[in-house]
């Protein structure tokens, strides 16, 4: 979205108007009914037009803030940036190409963790770079048992 659009009128009444029309009561009903999916591409199924990924990351943190669920949504951040990334799953073997991939994926789950989850992020990703997962592990959502243990819920 260059043209700013999805800015214009009060975009958060737009995103949750578009979730309803789709059947979800709530932004994060509809992003755990697509927990692979990309920021983008939740956005684009929302509004081709007229919403936007941060928009619509911005909407899930602000529920999850509310339902003290942030753990959660760091894990099913994860999981979305981990199938962008890395779409046939963990790497059997972490050469440089590789490592690199795994790299760039928890990079970006990085960017996107709210600042009080930082910490246990880097914690993570030291994780699983140090003790890989198993060859083509891929969670398919935030509620993945690997991911429930290296990050589970608790208050920050």
């Amino acid at each position: 979205m260059t043209d700013g659009r999805s800015w214009q009128g009060n975009w958060k009444v737009r995103l949750y108007e578009r979730v309803r029309e789709r059947g979800y009561d709530s932004l994060t009903a509809f992003a755990d009914a697509h927990p692979t999916a990309s920021l983008v591409a939740l956005a684009q199924t929302l509004g081709e037009d007229d919403i936007n990924a941060v928009q619509v990351f911005s909407g899930l943190v602000a529920e999850e803030e509310r339902s003290h669920r942030l753990t959660r949504l760091a894990r099913g951040q994860l999981v979305r940036e981990l199938s962008e990334g890395l779409p046939n799953g963990w790497p059997a073997v972490l050469d440089d190409a590789n490592r690199f991939e795994v790299a760039k994926a928890l990079s970006s789950w990085i960017a996107y963790t709210p600042d009080t989850h930082q910490d246990r992020a880097r914690q993570v990703s030291a994780t699983l770079l140090a003790t890989p997962p198993p060859r083509g592990w891929r969670p398919l959502g935030p509620d993945d048992e690997l991911l429930r243990t290296l990050l589970p819920d608790e208050d920050v």
